[in-house]
């Protein structure tokens, strides 16, 4: 198994002290919103291996470089290449059958200091749809319009470490319209009497296609208003006082009161589908998600909104949002059970004098440790490091400490 080398990406969103803290490093001042674990082409984690390709290393001491006698020359490489040197090799012959030759998940530390924008992910036909249709219209990849990176689909799971907010799916219409109208701005009662006339759906829809079509000038002032009407009442609507803070005049300040808003505590966790628009809010977290790019933003952003295409992705249907405790099993795994196959998370609390684990297994792993000092192997891991396990390697975890285990469903 390999020691991960991972980039932290500066989001202007992210917190500036809670990365930093898990790690034991002095912050720096800039904000360090998101550490990638995996093998994305915009990120992908580095190792140490013998420069022979596809080959194995020898155990790797606490910098990730081999130990003992002298044997091939080592270097620094991508996960991304040393999968390709040998998908099978690395991934397992049923995840390259399942998923193809590439890992399926990319696995995040996640801190939120001020909100991500409001956002959707298309389900796998979606984007198959979407990604084909622009790619014919020759959009460039990079290009600040362009909506697809790839044909993916990106479900997706955040799993609290601190106490964590964020919103979740729609509220019930008749909710929504009580939270607006309790505001008493003038210019929102429109909104509120289309979500009291029902029926859901479709007061969902107009709802939220009046607010992203309204006239941009008009919107500023009524989101002033809303904030400012906010920030005096507290309570429910301390949020989007907030919300406000950071995004001032965004009509996806408005957006966000149609969204149930959630509180996680460490240890919980939340799932989100394709077409449940969400945002997180402030906290830090373990998210992992399918190897994919694709969001469709409604708000809370200066970057592109596509509104048709948006309207087309969102589900337009009233949820509670479902919060998930971890199922515990004999051998001490905790299991957030979710409905997709290209990741599958996990935790081990491993307690003081505890016999080691096998998580041996025929599919890829990374292992993150988030608290004390537990051992994968040889390596020794402290909070925030983590290890790569090809498929089928030999791996025992012990020590003390938290260990999030992420793998793929064949």
């Amino acid at each position: 198994m390999d020691r991960l080398s991972n980039t932290v990406r500066p989001y202007a969103w992210g917190s500036t002290t809670a990365i930093p803290e898990l790690l034991g490093t002095a912050p720096t001042g800039e904000p360090q919103a998101e550490m990638w674990m995996g093998a994305h082409p915009g990120a992908p984690s580095r190792l140490t291996r013998p420069a022979a390709s596809g080959s194995a290393g020898p155990a790797t001491g606490s910098a990730g470089h081999a130990s003992g006698s002298a044997g091939p020359a080592t270097g620094e490489q991508t996960l991304t290449d040393v999968i390709d040197a040998d998908p099978e090799r690395e991934l397992g012959s049923a995840t390259v059958r399942t998923f193809g030759p590439r890992l399926p998940f990319l696995l995040k530390l996640l801190a939120a200091g001020a909100p991500l924008s409001l956002q959707v992910h298309p389900d796998l036909e979606q984007a198959q749809q979407g990604y084909a249709d622009e790619e014919r219209r020759g959009v460039p990849l990079d290009a600040p319009h362009r909506t697809y990176k790839d044909a993916n689909h990106k479900p997706e799971l955040i799993c609290a470490l601190t106490p964590f907010d964020g919103l979740c799916g729609f509220r019930r219409p008749a909710e929504a319209a009580d939270l607006i109208a309790a505001l008493g701005v003038d210019s929102l009662k429109p909104y509120v009497d289309l979500l009291r006339a029902g029926p859901e759906d479709r007061a969902l829809r107009e709802v939220l296609t009046a607010i992203l079509t309204a006239d941009p000038d008009e919107m500023t002032h009524t989101v002033a208003e809303a904030a400012e009407a906010a920030e005096r009442l507290g309570g429910a609507h301390a949020p989007y006082a907030q919300i406000a803070h950071h995004y001032p005049g965004d009509p996806g300040v408005i957006a966000a009161m149609l969204l149930n808003h959630v509180q996680l505590q460490p240890g919980e966790a939340m799932f989100l589908g394709a077409g449940v628009p969400h945002a997180y809010l402030d906290g830090l977290g373990v998210e992992i998600m399918a190897n994919s790019d694709n969001v469709l933003r409604c708000g809370l952003t200066p970057k592109h909104i596509d509104v048709p295409e948006l309207l087309r992705i969102v589900r337009f249907e009233a949820t509670e949002p479902a919060v998930l405790r971890p199922e515990a099993a004999p051998t001490g795994e905790e299991l957030y059970e979710t409905p997709v196959d290209e990741f599958r998370l996990s935790r081990y609390v491993l307690p003081p004098g505890g016999a080691p684990v096998d998580l041996t297994a025929a599919t890829p792993q990374i292992l993150l440790c988030t608290a004390g000092a537990p051992r994968a192997g040889q390596i020794a891991l402290a909070p925030g490091e983590s290890v790569f396990v090809p498929a089928d390697e030999t791996v025992e975890v012990a020590g003390t400490g938290t260990l999030f285990r992420a793998t793929v469903v064949v």
